[in-house]
């Protein structure tokens, strides 16, 4: 049943893989690597599950944290085209 469900799971990933490179905007193309992150989450959740390591669960949240954060980072830079705040930058 696990099995199916990595199965599954990685045929979602390539579909994700495709929207990445045939995507028509640079937006459609961040969906699609936030969806991939989020599928990584659950083959990781899903191996240590089939190893019987629960510990997997942990490193899952962890990158889980990570993927959310760098979409956020992402999608502000394309959106201000900047990381930092400007007006500390205009100022020295």
């Amino acid at each position: 049943m696990f099995t199916a469900a990595l199965f599954a799971v990685a045929v979602a990933m390539i579909l994700c893989l495709l929207r990445m490179l045939l995507g028509p905007t640079v937006y459609d193309r961040i969906l699609a690597l936030n969806s991939f992150g989020t599928k990584t989450v659950l083959t990781i959740a899903i191996a240590g599950f089939l190893m019987g390591r629960p510990d997997f669960l942990d490193i899952a949240l962890v990158y889980a944290l990570i993927n959310f954060i760098g979409t956020i980072a992402i999608l502000k830079f394309f959106e201000y085209g900047t990381l930092g705040d400007e007006s500390l930058e205009e100022s020295e």
